[in-house]
């Protein structure tokens, strides 16, 4: 995770940004500190990347990587205001003795992937921010199946935005933000998911972080909390309001490190 001690939205590269509204960065980092210890309090560890002046979105660590099985896939960011972020991440892995393997394709990281322990496969998002080659170069590194979903609403732009990982065999996701597609291939893949609805996607429901028990979710989202409440996870709610103006909500936050 990484402070959000230069969080500001000064640029537009989703439709949640808006460059006049206020942004209360001292709040932002209060809402951020409770989300770590939320995390903790669950008996997680949480590693800390450490913030560099002008990436106002590096407190959006899941977009620098993906980890499976102790190996890191490096991100390389579509939009010139972050491409400097994975710089960031590559020095931190390799400090820290982390195999890394930096990407030659278009990715951000969590932001497009995400890992279904059960059946060891890799679920990938496509279609705005992350180029399908990257696909094949992730598998190429990570030695795992990767399935392709394809992104069909703007608004929802990286894969964690409408889908997550519950636990190590389910997942919940909103049917409406993908192709038919990739709609009729999750329904084949995942016949138990959790369906989310628009409101739930809206609120950032869906960008959530599960441990198979607890399940971290922002506190605007609260039909998706019931929904996760009635599954059988213990929803623990943080308010991340103001992180949202920038499109980012609790998985942003979080870079899962799968040893």
């Amino acid at each position: 995770m990484c402070s959000p001690d230069h969080f500001t939205v000064e640029y537009t590269i989703n439709p949640w940004m808006d460059t006049t509204q206020p942004v209360d960065t001292d709040l932002a980092k209060r809402q951020w500190t409770n989300l770590v210890e939320a995390v903790q309090a669950a008996g997680h560890t949480v590693h800390l990347l450490q913030p560099e002046p002008n990436l106002p979105d590096m407190v959006f660590a899941a977009n620098g990587s993906l980890v499976v099985d102790g190996v890191a896939y490096g991100a390389k960011f579509r939009y010139p205001q972050r491409q400097l972020e994975a710089a960031a991440h590559e020095k931190w892995f390799r400090s820290h003795g982390w195999p890394y393997v930096a990407a030659e394709e278009t990715n951000e990281g969590e932001g497009d992937f995400t890992y279904v322990e059960g059946p060891g496969l890799i679920l990938a998002g496509w279609g705005f921010r992350t180029d399908g080659r990257a696909h094949a170069e992730a598998a190429d590194a990570l030695g795992r199946p990767v399935v392709s979903l394809r992104l069909a609403d703007p608004r929802f732009y990286h894969l964690d935005t409408v889908l997550a990982v519950l636990d190590d065999h389910n997942i919940t996701y909103y049917p409406g933000a993908f192709t038919p597609g990739s709609q009729r291939l999750l329904e084949r893949l995942f016949p138990d998911a959790v369906i989310a609805d628009e409101v739930d996607a809206e609120a950032f429901g869906l960008n959530l972080v599960s441990d198979g028990h607890n399940v971290f979710i922002n506190t605007e989202a609260a039909g998706m909390a019931k929904k996760m409440a009635a599954a059988g996870f213990n929803p623990v709610s943080v308010d991340l309001s103001e992180l949202k103006k920038s499109g980012g909500s609790v998985k942003c936050c979080i870079s899962e490190l799968r040893s």
